[in-house]
């Protein structure tokens, strides 16, 4: 039984024609060939950026120059109590209903359900460092410390 056998050299230089014909003596015979250049690429554009038919992330708005995101002040109050919930180990259940109680609704107008706060997760992991780190946390995390905490 025959098998196929492969194999990969990187070059540093163009090969001779006199090492091709070696190869080939030996039973070898070329299959591909594999070309590489470097180009010059754009750095990623920033996430403040609006990319047409990208899906706007909660806690953001168009500006007024249509051209870039700026935050939407609502959204981030959502984002902002969701931290301080998630901090205090609530349910999602009762995330939603504190914040219907808050007269706070979706993006779409609807009341907040478990299933619309769990999916908003994500967007509170990828702006919670920002939330976090802001001189109004600070004075949130002193009013927390004083909550019963689950252990």
């Amino acid at each position: 039984m025959k098998k196929m056998e492969w194999i990969r050299e990187a070059l540093s230089a163009r090969p001779s024609t006199d090492y091709l014909n070696q190869r080939e003596a030996a039973g070898w015979r070329m299959v591909a060939v594999e070309w590489e250049r470097e180009v010059q690429v754009e750095p990623p554009a920033r996430s403040a950026e609006l990319v047409p038919g990208e899906e706007i992330p909660y806690g953001t708005r168009i500006a007024g120059d249509c051209l870039h995101l700026e935050e939407n002040p609502t959204e981030m109050q959502v984002l902002n109590h969701l931290a301080e919930m998630v901090v205090q180990d609530q349910s999602y259940k009762h995330m939603a209903e504190l914040l219907n109680e808050r007269a706070f609704h979706t993006r779409d107008g609807k009341p907040w359900t478990a299933l619309a706060v769990f999916k908003l997760t994500p967007r509170l992991i990828e702006v919670a460092p920002r939330i976090l780190s802001g001189a109004e946390w600070e004075n949130r995390k002193r009013q927390l410390s004083r909550v019963a905490w689950n252990s």
